[in-house]
């Protein structure tokens, strides 16, 4: 949900929990497994000396199996066969002995392999134990990092062998497939056999609750995970071992999703809260981090995160880092949030710490990912991405960065629009601008080609007059640095000459942005009065600021222009901003605004005060009205008002409105629109106009 977008919850890196648990699970049958391999080897020496006779020895398996001694009746079953090779009561005991015994891969081989074959629901039930225990072993991590699926598809493919005849009405083979897909990350499979499932009336064991709750959260259903992990919560209300996962964890996270933050931000500080800090360490006088409470508080920095709170989400973090250095998972999201507060580079710094504890880990190397393309190190990325895509391509924010990158690195339009209506010469009764842009693909990863089109007009008291130039442009990127030249000819009676326009953008730290544009016709300085008596303008502007953060920043713009009437004006503009309230989804900034201009001829038949000074008081508001992952409605109001001084005039008042509103239906798509009212004196003179702007903007 950020721009972002949208949450950033990367499976992979909380599955240690699930895999300790599984692997927890898995040890008896696994010491179980040995003793039946001692017994395979050694059993039919044990008996090798009896001189019972083969009815004897078979009906001695049966009762010790019926017994409970089921390793004993194995190793007579051994010494049967052994003896008698092709005995058919010793063949299939073996079978159902090796499945009793949780060896039920081998068991199902054999069965196979059976010259008399068992029953067909015997088979199949012998099948339905196999996809069991793969799906077990799926849930645990994979000791291959280079194939983190294996186990999972073994799973899935075994659940595919049962074939048809597997009972769809069998809810304990349901929801083991459905655990095994959603480890396999094949979760739109899993949702919409979970709506098959549904249809049918099959209502499945709880254990599987959360693995669909979090194969509907990764598919963008939050309204129906939330049911099923307060299911999973409900079932089982704590306190959840070390090696479980924890349902509440993802209840938050849908919650979050689903656009209920306060309930998010509320349940998980209760979470966090219920949770101890440390646990005791056998064998330690020292207590050791509790991962559930980690994973807690993880959580309530997300949804801090999330809803704008990033200085309360980076002192959540910081603490974290300080309690547990050597967690990953740490460091991944405190970089997130640095990122976020416009930090890159810190974020790109905290990423290598986080990757030196886990090299492995998917979201690390995603979040190093969107460092670079934040930096405009775009060369970086496609080795990066596809390298990821080679080892988790089923991932789904994997699958995320590679749509953002396509879309940042493929075509982009932008349309402008503005218009002003008045009553004064300065702008006349009415004046407009538009400007569209239609940028190329990347190219090499360094370059753009770009048209542009500008189309400007006014009706003044001489009489209309318009602007209108269309060309070609090239943008280069590099690492913290954009740079633009473009060449505009005239189009239209009205215009005279072409646009040479060059500029560049640097920002070499994470607080210190510098700009610099030239023009050699100066049209955005040069008003469209002066147009119409045919004068342009060389124009420099250059500006540095330098930005804390989304908290404050100070910003120093100074502008020198040589109009081709002899006119040479200097001017200077510096604003201060500074947060001052901060809530979920709003934030609201004050600033102040000082700022003069001069120039050397004030008998120009456009506004050329000889010299002029203002202040002002600014404040913004931005609301984030709704938003749905990429589909996002946000509103912002900008107000000023302050005083304006102009030499020989004195000095009056000034103010202006604007509201505006941005809609993006989807990733890569947005239309503004917004309207403004301002007011000031010119030569003594008010002048109040009003403005409608629209915009919008596709590809990024």
């Amino acid at each position: 949900m950020s721009s972002v977008p949208p949450l950033q919850r990367d499976r992979f890196t909380s599955s240690s929990h699930v895999a300790a648990a599984t692997r927890q699970s898995l040890r008896p049958p696994r010491r179980t497994a040995l003793a039946v391999a001692l017994v395979l080897l050694c059993g039919s020496g044990t008996l090798a000396a009896t001189n019972d006779p083969h009815a004897s020895l078979v009906a001695e398996a049966y009762a010790r199996r019926d017994a409970g001694h089921r390793i004993d009746a194995l190793a007579l079953c051994e010494n049967i066969l052994q003896r008698w090779p092709e005995d058919t009561d010793a063949l299939h005991l073996r079978v159902r002995l090796l499945a009793e015994l949780g060896a039920s891969g081998r068991a199902l081989d054999l069965a196979r392999a059976l010259p008399e074959p068992l029953p067909p629901a015997e088979m199949q039930r012998l099948a339905a134990d196999d996809a069991a225990h793969q799906t077990r072993w799926a849930q645990a991590m994979s000791g291959d990092t280079r194939q983190p699926y294996a186990e999972a598809d073994r799973a899935v493919a075994a659940q595919d062998r049962l074939g048809p005849a597997a009972p769809h009405g069998d809810a304990a083979h349901a929801a083991d497939r459905l655990i095994a897909l959603d480890r396999a990350s094949l979760t739109r499979e899993a949702v919409r056999e979970y709506g098959a499932l549904q249809k049918q009336g099959v209502t499945l064991p709880p254990y599987a609750a959360s693995a669909v709750a979090d194969a509907l959260l990764q598919q963008r259903e939050p309204e129906r995970a939330i049911p099923l992990y307060e299911q999973a919560v409900r079932d089982h209300t704590g306190p959840y071992p070390e090696a479980e996962a924890d349902p509440r964890i993802g209840l938050a996270h849908a919650y979050l999703e689903a656009g209920r933050h306060r309930q998010a931000q509320a349940f998980i500080d209760r979470v966090a809260a219920a949770e101890p800090a440390w646990l005791p360490s056998p064998g330690s006088v020292r207590p050791r981090s509790h991962p559930h409470r980690t994973e807690a508080d993880l959580a309530a920095a997300r949804v801090r995160q999330e809803t704008w709170l990033y200085q309360d989400a980076e002192a959540r973090l910081e603490a974290l880092r300080a309690e547990g250095p050597a967690n990953a998972s740490i460091w991944d999201q405190l970089a997130d949030v640095e990122r976020a507060r416009g930090w890159p580079r810190r974020a790109e710094d905290t990423l290598v710490g986080a990757a030196g504890l886990d090299p492995d880990d998917t979201s690390i190397r995603l979040g190093a990912i969107d460092s670079w393309r934040d930096l405009n190190d775009f060369p970086r990325v496609e080795p990066a991405l596809r390298e990821l895509e080679t080892v988790v391509p089923r991932e789904p924010q994997v699958q995320l960065t590679r749509q953002a990158w396509e879309r940042q690195r493929g075509w982009q339009f932008d349309l402008e629009h503005d218009r002003g209506r008045g009553g004064s010469a300065n702008f006349g009764d009415a004046d407009h601008e538009t400007q569209a842009t239609l940028q190329s693909p990347l190219l090499a990863d360094r370059w753009r080609v770009y048209g542009i089109a500008r189309l400007a007009g006014a009706s003044l008291p001489e009489g209309s007059t318009r602007r209108e130039r269309a060309g070609l442009g090239l943008r280069g990127y590099a690492r913290g640095l954009e740079a633009y030249v473009q060449a505009l000819p005239a189009i239209g009676a009205d215009t005279r000459r072409t646009a040479v326009e060059a500029g560049l953008r640097w920002f070499p730290s994470d607080h210190w942005t510098y700009t610099l544009d030239w023009s050699n016709t100066g049209d955005q300085d040069v008003p469209l009065r002066a147009h119409a008596y045919g004068i342009t303008a060389h124009a420099l502007t250059a500006s540095a600021q330098w930005r804390a953060s989304e908290l404050t920043a100070v910003k120093l713009s100074t502008n020198a222009d040589r109009f081709s009437d002899g006119n040479r004006r200097y001017g200077w503009e510096a604003a201060w901003t500074q947060r001052v309230y901060t809530a979920p989804w709003l934030a609201v900034d004050g600033g102040l605004q000082a700022g003069a201009t001069r120039n050397s001829r004030s008998d120009a038949p456009y506004y050329s005060p000889s010299c002029a000074h203002w202040v002002a008081a600014t404040g913004r508001l931005e609301n984030l009205l709704y938003q749905r992952y990429e589909r996002a409605w946000r509103q912002q109001l900008d107000v000023s008002a302050g005083s304006y001084r102009e030499c020989r005039y004195g000095s009056g008042w000034m103010a202006s409105v604007h509201y505006g509103q941005t809609w993006a239906p989807r990733g890569g798509l947005s239309f503004g629109w917004g309207i403004g009212w301002n007011s000031q004196p010119y030569d003594g003179k008010r002048d109040n106009r009003v403005m409608l702007d629209l915009t919008m903007h596709w590809g990024e």
